[in-house]
């Protein structure tokens, strides 16, 4: 007995704004490289790239049909779902979308893995580099604005460790620089939209109602006058019931949470719906051995604060942050692409008469 793999037939792709080349790519590469046909329906939000990388794998011999693109939006998604050739579907974007494409397609009796919205904890223990924490909360925060399912959105200060992290974050943020990303020296570029821009802004106009604490407004930033700009924010004393703690911002807001224990972290970051990515800071390798096991996420960072596997390990997240049983890339990608058939077989002895029928006569 015997398994052996084989493609799915036609995968489909459907992606998000902020990554138009990356997600694509985790997607594709597996299909593709297992002998499936793929069709990649970017976001109407940035075309382009997708029709480059098109361009690039013509150029490097892939032939006609292999890949493919298709421009629009729900239309467009909704025909993937419903196609009857199509057999397998990967997507990447928010919570409520993903559940509706796995409920979909999985209706219209494909594969489906797909991959939703995050709220992300980095919980700093009292014994963690102040420093190097303060470091980290930055570059996860605010890189690509906000704008990815990996952005540390919450630090969860358990006990002293939140006084001098705050101001520690608090002193770097003026030193951001905001501006156009075709600019090297630029750290942090614009939103997606004016509308998401506004939507983003609001969270802490409305923080101090709440309760909260503005520490740094990015909306008194100063940004470039053209685009769709916002300066990093950072909220202190943020509570649970709190909008800017319960909804995914995708922006350059950093809240902070106080807590007094390390249960009390874990419960925070547990009973969070969203299950994407988490990091814990600590010089304690026990508390962080204790985490990744006691920890309901799908990725587990110790002093790193976005941790995205490596090309051989899978990408995803538990809870409300992927619908399906597979993740993204990696070993499940190669599994999500391919159906496996087991041979079982018995060959008689060589030796004995058979019936010539001009193959052998299998028993």
């Amino acid at each position: 007995m015997y398994s052996i793999r084989q493609p799915v037939g036609v995968g489909a792709g459907i992606t998000p704004f902020n990554f138009p080349a990356m997600v694509p790519m985790w997607m594709f590469a597996n299909a593709i490289a297992c002998g499936n046909t793929f069709v990649l329906k970017p976001s109407e939000k940035d075309p382009s790239a997708s029709l480059f990388i098109g361009e690039l794998l013509k150029q490097a011999g892939l032939p006609d049909g292999v890949f493919n693109v298709v421009q629009g939006d729900k239309v467009a998604v909704d025909r993937i779902l419903e196609h009857p050739d199509v057999a397998a579907v990967s997507f990447v974007g928010s919570t409520p979308i993903a559940k509706y494409i796995y409920e979909t397609g999985t209706r219209n009796g494909k594969r489906v893995q797909a991959l939703g919205g995050a709220k992300n904890h980095m919980v700093v223990l009292p014994d963690a580099d102040i420093e190097m924490a303060a470091d980290a909360a930055v570059s996860a925060a605010y890189g690509s604005a906000g704008e990815r399912c990996m952005a540390v959105s919450v630090v969860v200060a358990v006990g002293g460790s939140a006084d001098p992290l705050v101001d520690a974050i608090q002193a770097r943020l003026p030193k951001l620089r905001i501006g156009p990303g075709n600019e090297p020296d630029n750290e942090m570029g614009p939103l997606i939209t004016r509308e998401h821009r506004d939507r983003v802004a609001s969270y802490v106009e409305n923080a101090p109602h709440e309760g909260a604490t503005v520490v740094v407004d990015g909306r008194g930033q100063s940004v470039p006058g053209d685009g769709f700009f916002l300066g990093a924010s950072l909220l202190d004393h943020v509570g649970e019931e709190m909008a800017a703690y319960r909804d995914e911002i995708f922006g350059p807001v950093l809240g902070v949470m106080r807590v007094d224990s390390y249960d009390d972290a874990l419960r925070l970051v547990n009973d969070n719906p969203y299950g994407n990515g988490t990091a814990i800071f600590t010089r304690d390798g026990g508390a962080a051995r204790q985490f990744q096991y006691d920890v309901n996420i799908g990725m587990v960072g110790v002093n790193v604060p976005v941790p995205v596997p490596v090309a051989y390990y899978s990408f995803g997240g538990w809870k409300s942050s992927l619908f399906g049983d597979t993740h993204m890339y990696g070993p499940e990608g190669v599994s999500f692409y391919t159906r496996t058939k087991v041979v079982t077989s018995r060959w008689p002895d060589p030796h004995t008469s058979r019936v010539d029928l001009g193959f052998p006569q299998v028993r």
